[in-house]
């Protein structure tokens, strides 16, 4: 994933609530991601729909895992910057 990402990138996560956590640096949302998926072995992310305009892209999404013993879901969007064919901005949000 490392070689996706600009050396400036940003990553928004969708909590804490009400705004995020901002995550700046490839190295810092390397690091993020590994240990999210450390802790989150089951998540699987299903894209709803994807669109493309220009330097821009929207990934509509589910996230399913199981929790307490049963399936769950999240539905959200990330809305993604594009420079020089990398990802240079992730924000993601989420329903409810």
């Amino acid at each position: 994933m490392a070689t996706l990402l600009t050396e400036d990138t940003v990553f928004e996560d969708t909590s804490p609530a009400p705004d995020g956590r901002r995550v700046e640096g490839r190295q810092s949302v390397v690091a993020f991601w590994r240990a999210w998926f450390e802790r989150n072995r089951d998540a699987r992310f299903e894209a709803e729909e994807i669109i493309v305009s220009g330097n821009r892209g929207t990934v509509l999404w589910v996230y399913h895992k199981m929790r307490n013993g049963q399936p769950w879901h999240l539905r959200g969007v990330d809305v993604f910057s594009v420079k020089d064919g990398k990802v240079a901005a992730k924000l993601a949000y989420v329903k409810g």
